[in-house]
């Protein structure tokens, strides 16, 4: 195992970070889990050499610090670090953020939490917990030794990760990035601001929720190509650990095999490990990915609210990460919640306001009804 040192704090971690949150193949908000399985797990990485722990208070139904907290007796506690996480919902004063600590401290069964993040937040979020005192209590938790670091994660714009990550001390930053996702979310500008501040970054969604895990056609035909032979996980995590700004790499394993298998993959990363011929490869990856992509929509929402009610960028966006990534249109998450909402295509009656609006002048009442007939198809 391949260890760094988390920027200011000046601590060792290991590269690989084990993610709890998808035990037995359920993401999160599923309680269905196999508790001893997941209990081998842990344990397993964690003898590899895995110093990292990384979970949160609504993973798998609420159960996952529980089985976490299981897993770490017998010594093994000693051995690792722990994040974990305060979901925006579930605090609004000091009284709910003390109770909410206290519960996961008992859940872990440990005396303190090494990071404890600020769950998922963009400027909203931020402004929130601002507003309840969440700074102020992370530090007063920090000065009472029940937590270590002040820490966030992060989903957003690079806009909302500059102003949150200024407008504190932070010890640490989570971060969605990934081969795919340079110009999104926080961006690798984001990433070079937190390593400029000596912010250790832990990254998140390194296989983009497994997109990546499996290659399309087209991808895995310059994969083959290339004369040196790896899976598309382990390109994805070798570019990754390529960066000198991450720290560490989470990584949520279902079974023995795959905790194996990134222990072997991540004995042998470390910060420039990749050639230019590599990097010029993952450079036609992400083009071959984006090659697929079927309508120019930038999701700047000029076309929004609908008049009746369609959710445009909302289409256009899971038409097109079904089609970069093979994703099966029953399964996609968005696409979901557009059906449940009742925000679909079919409402259209092609009034023509969201194409008077459209910056990138896009067909969209015809680009509309061909992506919800593939999408339903």
């Amino acid at each position: 195992m391949k260890y760094r040192t988390m920027g200011k704090l000046g601590i060792q971690t290991s590269a690989f970070g084990l993610g709890c949150m998808r035990f037995n193949g359920q993401a999160s908000g599923d309680s269905v889990i196999d508790e001893q399985k997941a209990i081998s797990l842990i344990r397993r990485a964690i003898d590899g050499g895995v110093t990292y722990m990384d979970t949160a208070y609504v993973y798998l139904d609420k159960t996952s610090e529980i089985v976490l907290g299981k897993a770490l007796q017998d010594g093994y506690r000693d051995k690792v670090t722990i994040a974990t996480k305060m979901p925006e919902h579930a605090v609004h004063d000091r009284a709910s953020m003390q109770a909410l600590l206290d519960e996961e401290l008992r859940k872990l069964q440990t005396d303190h939490i090494d990071f404890y993040l600020m769950h998922g937040i963009d400027r909203k979020g931020w402004e929130y917990f601002k507003s309840i005192g969440a700074p102020e209590f992370f530090d007063d938790m920090k000065k009472a030794g029940k937590i270590r670091y002040k820490c966030f994660s992060f989903h957003g714009s690079y806009e909302d990760f500059e102003y949150i990550i200024n407008d504190s001390d932070w010890d640490m930053v989570q971060i969605q990035y990934n081969f795919m996702d340079i110009n999104d979310q926080a961006r690798t500008k984001g990433l070079q601001l937190a390593a400029s501040k000596g912010i250790p970054v832990v990254i998140m969604e390194g296989l983009l929720g497994g997109r990546l895990a499996k290659a399309p056609s087209n991808v895995q035909a310059l994969y083959d190509a290339f004369p040196i032979k790896r899976s598309p996980v382990e390109w994805a995590f070798r570019w990754l650990c390529d960066h000198p700004e991450v720290s560490v790499v989470l990584s949520g394993c279902n079974e023995a095999e795959q905790i194996d298998e990134n222990l072997r993959i991540f004995d042998t990363v470390e910060a420039g490990v990749m050639s230019e011929e590599e990097r010029r490869l993952m450079d036609s990856v992400r083009e071959a990915y984006l090659s697929r992509t079927r309508i120019g929509c930038t999701g700047c929402r000029y076309c929004m609210p609908c008049p009746n009610g369609v959710n445009i960028p909302g289409i256009f966006a899971a038409w097109n990460e079904v089609s970069l990534y093979e994703i099966d249109p029953k399964w996609h998450w968005g696409l979901k919640q557009i059906r449940e909402k009742d925000q679909g295509a079919n409402k259209c009656v092609a009034c023509g306001a969201c194409e008077a609006a459209c910056p990138q002048h896009l067909n969209i009442i015809e680009e509309l009804q061909r992506a919800w007939a593939e999408l339903n198809g």
